[in-house]
């Protein structure tokens, strides 16, 4: 499908972005539109619901692939029954948690598949995680070198600091995690004044003014009523989840939501079912069933139905389809949870998220979620909404009545960071990096497709998995990589489906384009090395069958 011609004179955009002047951004990129030959593929506009193309693939798997990291699997399962065989008779040194004689009898506590992975499959590549990082993790890291001398059972430290490696692995979206500057700065001041930590929690001695003001500002930010910061991003759904839901309500998740989302559903109690990811006939199709059917058994309508789905999914790189979920949840009367940990601040104009980059109306969502992580380089995370929901989980949710508050440095490079990309600091800065991260995230998403490689998730997505599939791959790249003086993140199971193994790069505003420019040029090499350019752009649609423009008509009350 073709994109439209842009009219005479107009400046183009990225991620919802203007131009600035005369088209030029601050790390030596100017703007333009793609090749004529660039395909753009999966543009939908669903009935009016979306403002502008929506674009997002992936490529299907080549067979030949498919097979061959089957077979290598296969391989690696039969060497691991076999080393299993030879460590049971002591042939072999059995170093993984095993249960002591005196147990023998007892209920086995380490014989499942995850573990049987970690120590036949896991420990061959160990040494791709866990790496220790000695500086700030910005466009360039140091790094310590270690060393294994048992095949990654443990790690010595050689003493050695590998100086100025690329990273392309840190959520560093906006490049706020640094030690100069303004955030610095300002944190350290806070730092005299209030100490390191608050020693209490919210509801006793630790509601700080520095905590009020960040909550006004989150709200401001977000443009809803009120909002509550958490100390911990992972725990903001986990322990908030259950505190909106429980038994006798029914939770739909996306397939691939983050393992937070999927335990705050767990520990609520609340019936869970599963909808394809992104698939909006799958969300469908369960909230008509829910409505029709009820409760199991008792037929009863449930007490409440709660959509989960996140802005930026952190190991696809896709987009949620926020106007056609919204849609649906206005027309089957549920409520929406939506979580922006990777999307707030990295996606929309001026960095707002998802709502933003789609033009949507913040009240439309009726539990707003994000983390301070990533965009704003600090901890914790936040929820905005009805000042009714806020009210409510003050005294509620357990991670605001157990948990420690948030360090005052931390409160303040959260505000000073926001601050910065809201304008309020008299500067432009905050915007030339939501500028600037957007066209890093285009410019290396296409380079790297005209290289060859299989790229997952939308164009806009400043996450960038590139697959890999087979499990020598895996530990190879990070290896190599790392030889080239590029620090990079491979995935794989179990955070992945167990055959789709990948790298996953973050973009960050902080890279320049001499700096993704070196990245790309030892990706390609790596990928010739390794024979990774599987793609033949053979595209498959996230969707089974186009849109009904009429599916998502509101119901009148």
């Amino acid at each position: 499908m073709e994109r439209p011609a842009a009219e005479p004179g107009a400046q183009p955009r990225a991620n919802g972005c203007s131009g600035a002047a005369h088209g030029a951004l601050r790390n030596g990129y100017v703007r333009g539109l793609p090749a004529p030959d660039t395909q753009i593929h999966h543009i939908v506009h669903n009935g009016g619901l979306y403002k502008k193309p929506f674009n997002e693939a992936f490529e299907e798997t080549p067979m030949l692939v498919a097979v061959l990291t089957y077979v290598g699997y296969g391989v690696l399962t039969l060497f691991g029954y076999l080393r299993d065989f030879l460590r049971q008779w002591k042939i072999e040194k059995c170093q993984n948690a095993t249960e002591r004689e005196e147990q023998k009898d007892f209920v086995p506590l380490y014989q499942d598949f995850e573990n049987f992975y970690t120590r036949n499959l896991y420990m061959r590549i160990r040494d791709s995680w866990n790496r220790p990082i000695c500086s700030v993790p910005g466009a360039k890291v140091d790094m310590m070198e270690r060393v294994s001398h048992d095949y990654n059972w443990t790690f010595m430290y050689t003493g050695r600091v590998i100086k100025d490696i690329i990273n392309m692995g840190s959520y560093n979206y906006l490049g706020f995690a640094q030690n100069t500057g303004a955030c610095q700065e300002a944190a350290a001041k806070v730092l005299s004044q209030y100490g390191a930590g608050v020693c209490s929690t919210r509801q006793e001695m630790g509601n700080l003014d520095k905590h009020e003001e960040l909550e006004k500002l989150i709200a401001r930010f977000l443009g809803v009523e009120s909002a509550m910061a958490y100390g911990m991003g992972f725990a903001t759904n986990s322990m908030n989840i259950p505190a909106l839901v429980g038994k006798g309500c029914l939770i739909l998740s996306d397939e691939l939501n983050h393992a937070s989302l999927v335990l705050g559903a767990r520990l609520s109690g609340a019936t869970i079912r599963i909808f394809k990811h992104n698939n909006m006939q799958s969300l469908e199709k369960l909230l008509k069933d829910a409505i029709v059917h009820g409760q199991p058994r008792t037929r009863r309508p449930w007490k409440k139905i709660l959509i989960l789905v996140e802005g930026i999914y952190s190991m696809e790189g896709s987009i949620v389809r926020l106007p056609e979920v919204i849609a649906l949840k206005k027309k089957y009367k549920s409520y929406l949870y939506l979580d922006e940990a990777h999307s707030i601040g990295a996606l929309g104009p001026s960095g707002r998220g998802v709502v933003e980059y789609f033009g949507l109306n913040p009240e439309d969502v009726d539990v707003m979620m994000g983390t301070f992580t990533k965009s704003f380089g600090a901890a914790g995370g936040y929820i905005g909404g009805k000042k009714e929901l806020i009210d409510y989980l003050r005294t509620y949710s357990h991670s605001a009545v157990y948990a420690a508050s948030l360090s005052p440095p931390v409160v303040e490079q959260i505000i000073t960071s926001m601050k910065c990309i809201m304008g309020e600091d008299g500067s432009t800065f905050g915007k030339e990096c939501v500028q600037q991260l957007a066209e890093n995230t285009r410019y290396f998403r296409r380079r790297l497709k005209e290289m060859g490689f299989i790229i997952y998730g939308n164009e806009d997505s400043p996450v960038v998995p590139l697959m890999l599939y087979m499990p020598a791959k895996i530990g190879a790249f990070g290896r190599e990589m790392l030889k080239r003086n590029i620090g990079v993140v491979v995935v794989g199971f179990p955070a992945t489906p167990i055959i789709e193994s990948r790298a996953r790069f973050c973009l960050s505003a902080a890279h320049t384009k001499e700096i993704l420019d070196t990245a790309l040029k030892e990706i390609s090499e790596v990928g010739d090395l390794l024979q990774l350019k599987y793609s033949r752009h053979r595209l498959v649609p996230l969707l089974d069958r186009p849109f009904d423009e009429t599916t998502y008509e509101e119901t009148e009350d």
